[in-house]
């Protein structure tokens, strides 16, 4: 697993049921609302800081995304991408790297053809079945509960970064 950490410099998530719990709340107004997790965010913070770009994939379109990646930093987004290989391919492009330097975590079967690319793949906790067992890491935590900083957690230790950006910083 580390030879596979070490080498990534492209962290791909997807949204619903990753990066959130999965649930989607429309008001009267037809406004939408998710929720995401304070602490992902902080490990997404800490592995840009870290020179891992991070960028999101997610097979429905919503302003909330935007609004939260805009948030984050992150720029490489791609919403509304039912074919998420297509997405991945041009964000390979985009960023010049290979399969080899990129984790991805999804959690639903559209995510597995983009998991079976890259590096090194993960789910949370509550991924479907089919979709853990194509996954080298499953998180302990459901997705929009954790699971993201725990896989930021695991990318910063095997890239060196963890006791620089944390251990030094904040213990």
């Amino acid at each position: 697993m580390k030879e596979k950490l070490e080498n990534i410099k492209l962290l791909i998530l997807d949204v619903d049921g990753v990066m959130t719990d999965g649930r989607i709340i429309w008001d009267a107004n037809g406004v939408e609302s998710k929720f995401f997790n304070v602490k992902d965010g902080h490990g997404i913070k800490l592995v840009q800081r870290a020179g891992i770009q991070v960028g999101i994939i997610s097979g429905r379109n919503s302003q909330v995304v935007d609004l939260r990646a805009k948030e984050l930093g992150i720029e490489l987004v791609y919403q509304g991408s039912l074919q998420k290989l297509e997405s991945y391919a041009d964000m390979l492009k985009r960023t010049a790297l290979a399969d080899h330097q990129v984790a991805y975590m999804g959690d639903d079967v559209i995510d597995i053809p983009v998991m079976r690319k890259v590096a090194f793949a993960a789910a949370p906790a509550n991924a479907l079945e089919i979709v853990k067992s194509n996954a080298d890491f499953i998180s302990c935590h459901n997705g929009g509960m954790g699971a993201v900083r725990e896989l930021c957690d695991l990318l910063l230790q095997g890239c060196g970064a963890w006791e620089e950006l944390v251990l030094k910083r904040y213990c």
